[in-house]
């Protein structure tokens, strides 16, 4: 990618250290929030419905251990955000069923794809579990991981993960930012009550 401007944290003082040991994937039980019988304090249709209220940007998580003969991993990701500047965090949250997260978590590292505008047709390629996500996709590996950089992304984050919490029936993934980069492009892709977005300026 001739015009992303790669960016080592290192130059501004970040920590060189070994790479971590891959994570525990943990196990994928039936998750319960309630007793049997209790009635859930909010209605899912409804806390659907009120949250898909909040715009979000959309990402693609990729991740590639070498020694995975299924190949690289990926999935479409809404819930990722900063964390930390110093040291430099990021997270995202994955479903504790996700059968993508084993492969993440066996990597030791991700690559945190943001999509620009005109990727929603890339986005949902990522979003449907069991396809061949990566079948016709160009990408190279990301300087400190080698996880999957997707060309034509606006940028991109390259993590080691730092650490991953427990959250209900979704995990809380800390990742360590070890490079970064970004490009002109049109603005990004976002998400809001179910459909595909662009962002554009408020007039007056």
């Amino acid at each position: 990618m001739a015009a992303t401007a790669v960016r080592y944290l290192r130059s501004v003082g970040a920590a060189t250290t070994a790479a971590p040991p891959p994570v525990d994937p943990l196990p994928r039980p039936d998750l319960r929030a309630v007793a049997d019988g209790e009635r859930l304090p909010v209605d899912p249709a409804d806390f659907r419905h009120v949250l898909g209220h909040f715009a979000s940007g959309v990402t693609i998580v990729t991740a590639h251990d070498p020694d995975d003969a299924e190949g690289p991993a990926g999935f479409a990701c809404q819930s990722f955000a900063s964390l930390s500047l110093d040291p430099p965090l990021v997270t995202f949250m994955v479903a504790r069923t996700s059968t993508t997260w084993p492969h993440i978590a066996r990597a030791g590292a991700f690559c945190v794809n943001i999509l620009g505008a005109d990727q929603g047709a890339l986005c949902r390629s990522f979003a449907v579990s069991g396809a061949e996500k990566f079948a016709g996709v160009a990408y190279e590996a990301a300087p400190a991981t080698g996880s999957p950089l997707l060309d034509s992304v606006p940028a991109w984050i390259d993590c080691r993960i730092q650490a991953v919490h427990t959250g209900g029936d979704h995990l809380i993934v800390v990742g360590r930012v070890e490079a970064l980069g970004a490009a002109d492009g049109d603005g990004p892709l976002l998400f809001h009550r179910g459909v595909f977005g662009r962002f554009g300026p408020l007039g007056g």
